[in-house]
């Protein structure tokens, strides 16, 4: 017998008052794990600033819903570097409410996210991931990125050393 799938959670472009639902996702992120590098949470009001610029430079910003339309991810994007070369390409960031992880709601995140990315300048995305990260490296390839390399031991959290591998996606066709 077939395991009834859990309905495609709804994504829209993040708005103003979902920024305490943003901050509570990743405050879980930053003290419990390395998939940030941040040591400290921001603030929801940090999360309300760095939404608006975000939009502000014309870049995604999105959230997914459960069937509450409770607030049960994330995923952005932004500048990559703030040279101007780098114009065209844009870091990618996404989380999801813990225990929502194999649920899906990383892949409609990826999914809108990369469908709004397309309507931009963007040219190429990058995703910073820290190993092992087997959850994300499989998302982040299911939709066409490409290892483009590792960093060896740039992040110390949690007592230990962390490596990061950086993704690439060419949205340059």
């Amino acid at each position: 017998m077939a395991m009834p799938t859990s309905p495609q959670p709804a994504v829209r472009p993040a708005a103003e008052q979902d920024c305490a639902a943003i901050a509570t996702i990743y405050e879980h992120y930053v003290a419990n794990s390395v998939a940030t590098f941040d040591t400290v949470a921001p603030t929801e009001a940090e999360w309300v600033e760095k939404r608006r610029a975000i939009i502000e430079a014309g870049r995604p910003f999105v959230v997914a819903l459960d069937e509450s339309d409770d607030v049960i991810g994330f995923s952005y994007l932004a500048e990559f570097r703030p040279r101007a070369a780098y114009a065209h390409t844009c870091e990618h960031t996404v989380y999801v409410t813990p225990g929502m992880e194999g649920r899906g709601v990383g892949r409609a995140l990826l999914t809108a996210m990369l469908d709004a990315a397309r309507d931009t300048d963007v040219r190429e995305i990058i995703a910073l991931i820290a190993l092992p990260g087997d959850g994300s490296m499989a998302l982040h390839r299911r939709f066409g990125f490409i290892e483009a390399g590792v960093l060896r031991r740039v992040g110390f959290k949690m007592d230990r050393w962390v490596d990061v591998a950086l993704m690439q996606l060419s949205l340059a066709g």
